[in-house]
């Protein structure tokens, strides 16, 4: 069936390095990637379609729903999956391990990853350089402290909160040796080893990617969000060293948030991609 091998996902982090990972896979022209699309938010509501609250559920059964699921990937990518490798972008993914292994058995689920506190600093970068936009990722609020935002999006069901207890869920469950996670750091700092460790691990030939040529963008769409730039990807792949803009008490807070760096109980071992040289 369409989609058995040539699905993988990528999932982790928010401003961790998702959108430019995608943008290095699409330079292969066997590979299909891209920013977070709308597959797992169509994913999530046929979930709910088919679950108890409707009261035709009763003739759903287990091997319907999973055909059906599944069905939603082959309908989607169809065009892009002839003969070539998809991936889809998603933070849910890391909370759908166990149904994703049923699935597709073969997929890794990649994961990028970064000191949380500098995440919340990338936001914040954004937010302060739209200094005249207001931003949907806060409800468009104008009275807005730096403390607000941090703590909205930190929160269980905030942009950055979910996506590291969805993360941590995943690291840490049945499932984890599907997981590969990558460094925002060695992403930046070695493209060239780190795109050769990915390709190895997920078995593929490797292509020969120009880290001085990224292209990506998605400006209609940060726009919408009160958000110019937020997909925005630098042509050369590089780390820039920088002093944080957030308040230290609140930098100092997510310091222990890197549980992947020296969590070691996991159920099963974890292919992490860590940077060669390590920095702020």
């Amino acid at each position: 069936m369409l989609m058995d091998d040539g699905l993988h996902f990528i999932a982790g982090l928010p401003r961790s390095g998702s959108t430019l990972l995608a943008a290095i896979l699409r330079q292969n022209p066997r590979f299909h990637a891209s920013m977070t699309g709308p597959v797992g938010a169509m994913y999530m509501a046929l979930e709910g379609a088919m679950s108890r609250r409707n009261e035709s559920a009763v003739f759903i059964s287990d091997a319907r729903r999973q055909a059906v699921l599944k069905g939603l990937f082959s309908s989607y990518y169809r065009a892009e999956a002839t003969g070539g490798l998809v991936f889809d972008t998603n933070r849910i993914w890391c909370a759908k391990m166990p149904a994703l292994s049923h699935l597709f058995p073969d997929a890794r689920v990649i994961c990028c990853v970064r000191d949380v506190g500098w995440i919340m600093d990338s936001i914040e970068r954004l937010v302060r350089r739209n200094a005249f936009e207001l931003s949907g990722m806060f409800g468009f609020n104008a009275a807005g402290t730096v403390f607000m935002r941090v703590n909205q999006l930190a929160a269980g069901d905030g942009l950055v909160g979910y996506a590291l207890d969805a993360l941590r869920e995943a690291f840490f469950g049945e499932h984890a040796d599907r997981l590969i996670l990558v460094e925002y750091q060695a992403l930046t700092r070695t493209p060239e080893s780190t795109m050769r460790r990915l390709y190895s691990l997920l078995k593929q030939p490797y292509f020969q990617h120009d880290f001085d040529n990224v292209k990506y963008q998605a400006n209609s769409f940060d726009l919408s969000l009160g958000m110019p730039g937020l997909h925005t990807v630098r042509r050369k792949v590089e780390w820039i060293e920088r002093e944080t803009i957030l308040p230290p008490d609140l930098f100092a807070r997510f310091v222990n948030d890197t549980f992947w760096r020296t969590a070691r109980t996991s159920l099963r071992p974890v292919a992490i991609i860590q940077p060669e040289t390590r920095g702020a």
